[in-house]
């Protein structure tokens, strides 16, 4: 017979738990987060992954394979990071919530019945950049330093520095200028 969640002798205890964490993070925070979020320490998580110092990824988020992340970038949960190919991430970058990045794929390996090998290319994402959320990389893509990639987009070509990518497929949709006093301006193709 199932044992009832609330007849488990640590019920009370977690339950406990849970509510005091819930305050919290909604008091500190403004927010309520899973309880496995609330649990974890996502600075640590990135030290055990071999992460630059100050970076940090949330609990909820999937790495594979050789993955390199530099000083201060961000990874939001429901992430995807595939390094069986090689993956770069820069430093000073914002991961979104729900970004996934392919460094192989399975498609010659699924066509061929299995016979031919999954294909694997490296993926690099230079320092400074932002990437929405939802936002699928392909394997082989390079995105240079102080990009921009908008939300729900397939980049599957490699974009130099300083581009605004948007799309899918993504195409360069403007550049951004960072002027001498740090300011910063989009601009958009026309």
């Amino acid at each position: 017979m199932a044992l009832e969640p609330e007849n488990h002798p640590l019920y009370k205890d977690l339950k406990s738990l849970r509510e005091e964490l819930d305050s919290f993070f909604l008091n500190q925070h403004q927010r309520i987060v899973p309880f496995s979020e609330a649990l974890a320490d996502r600075w640590e998580k990135a030290r055990r992954l071999g992460f630059a110092e100050g970076a940090s990824i949330h609990d909820l988020s999937y790495v594979i394979g050789d993955v390199s992340v530099g000083k201060d970038t961000y990874i939001g949960p429901y992430t995807f990071l595939d390094g069986t190919g090689g993956l770069s991430i820069g430093e000073n970058c914002s991961i979104s919530a729900g970004v996934q990045i392919y460094t192989h794929d399975s498609v010659r390996w699924a066509l061929s019945g299995g016979k031919l090998p999954y294909d694997k290319s490296p993926v690099s994402i230079g320092d400074h950049c932002y990437v929405a959320p939802y936002v699928v990389v392909s394997r082989g893509v390079s995105i240079g330093n102080n990009s921009i990639v908008g939300a729900h987009s397939m980049v599957k070509n490699s974009f130099p520095n300083n581009s605004i990518i948007m799309g899918t497929p993504a195409k360069h949709k403007g550049t951004v200028v960072i002027k001498e006093d740090g300011e910063i301006t989009l601009q958009y193709d026309k």
